[in-house]
């Protein structure tokens, strides 16, 4: 059974493209081309799927048209339309260097300073060119790599030294 902290979120399924089963696949993180892998985890009504990829192929910037084995036709590609889609902790940690932004969701960022926990990554927030961190709480901590001391990917940890004043921001 896969566990949901061993999968961290690349994208989403969006309608069915074209005839043959394929589906539009809207990601944040293109670490599935990056990254060597037979398969995505699909979020199928709570439980975490594997799904095996026949093909796919970039059709813009942040959307494939994904294929995946046994996904024949139009109907089968439209039952899994809305599923969210996961990659794999540990083949991404083998393969890249530095975790990917989206990896970091759930991890915990530490105050250098204090050493006090801050809060846990809920999202990673990308609209605009300073991208964010937003912690469960709602607060928005910049996601600069120069205020990134450290990332501790087996402790899932963030030591990050934050500018005097914004955590009384909020």
């Amino acid at each position: 059974m896969i566990k949901r902290e061993d999968v961290f979120k690349i994208g989403r399924l969006g309608k069915p493209y074209g005839i043959r089963g394929e589906i539009s696949f809207q990601f944040d993180d293109d670490i599935f081309d990056r990254v060597e892998s037979e398969y995505l985890i699909l979020d199928m009504d709570g439980i975490l799927v594997p799904f095996f990829i026949e093909e796919y192929r970039f059709r813009k910037s942040s959307v494939a048209a994904l294929k995946f084995q046994h996904i024949d036709s139009q109907e089968r590609a439209a039952e899994l339309t809305g599923a969210d889609v996961y990659f794999p902790r540990a083949l991404a940690e083998e393969e890249d260097e530095l975790p990917t932004l989206e990896m970091l969701v759930d991890f915990d960022i530490i105050d250098a300073e204090t050493g006090k926990t801050i809060g846990s990554i809920a999202s990673v927030d990308k609209q605009t060119v300073n991208i964010l961190f937003e912690l469960e709480d709602g607060r928005l901590i910049p996601a600069n790599v120069n205020l990134i001391k450290e990332i501790d990917t087996d402790n899932e940890t963030i030591t990050m030294t934050l500018p005097e004043g914004l955590l009384s921001l909020s």
